[in-house]
């Protein structure tokens, strides 16, 4: 448990990093969903295209989904928001850039807005019970663009850190990137519990099968 505390200390120690992030994050979700109701055939586009890439790229679970095969649904969701949403995506880049990393995930977060805005009473509905899948997950993103964030901040001031050497700083700020991913990890598992049970029995039932 002695890692997990010291990931939580992370947060209280920079909370308003992570308040300012959180807010930057579902503006952004905001910002998007207002887009998309101003152009909804936007939306329909969208929407289309990840149909056909997650059919193409990720049949596995698609499949899982499709055949209400819960524990397959979790596995795969988890794994996928985990090591492509988060590490290959957000934290990796940061690793080299870390704009790079932060920028990609806001961006990310515009996406969700515009893919996820309630645009039909139908849509609406089933967002009901999706609504905490994406508080969760975006909790997990918010948590990886935190750490990116720390890492640029360590490596534009590694005094803060009572640190002279950038390169120290930087492995500093990588150590504190692993500890917050301990929270990303909880996060996402319980994030994919959730999304697998909501959607395989609760909005599948709803839209009369997926």
């Amino acid at each position: 448990m002695r890692p997990l505390k010291k990931a939580l200390q992370i947060l209280r120690d920079h909370r308003r990093l992570y308040l300012a992030v959180n807010l930057v994050y579902y503006g952004l979700v905001v910002v998007g969903a207002l887009v998309v109701w101003l152009n909804p055939w936007l939306q329909a586009s969208l929407k289309t295209m990840v149909a056909e890439s997650f059919e193409t790229s990720l049949p596995g679970v698609v499949e899982a989904y499709r055949g209400g095969q819960f524990p397959a649904a979790v596995a795969q969701t988890f794994s996928i928001n985990f090591f492509l949403g988060s590490l290959m995506v957000i934290t990796l880049p940061a690793c080299f850039f870390p704009p790079a990393g932060i920028l990609v995930g806001f961006w990310r977060a515009f996406l969700w807005g515009l893919l996820l805005a309630p645009t039909t009473p139908q849509f609406a509905l089933a967002m009901i019970p999706h609504g905490l899948t994406l508080l969760l997950e975006g909790q997990a993103y918010i948590l990886a663009i935190f750490a990116a964030c720390r890492l640029g901040q360590v490596l534009l001031w590694p005094e803060s850190l009572g640190l002279t050497s950038r390169w120290r700083a930087y492995l500093a700020g990588l150590r504190e990137m692993g500890l917050v991913y301990i929270l990303v990890a909880i996060v996402l598992l319980v994030s994919a519990l959730w999304e697998a049970f909501e959607v395989i029995y609760i909005v599948a039932p709803m839209a009369g099968g997926l």
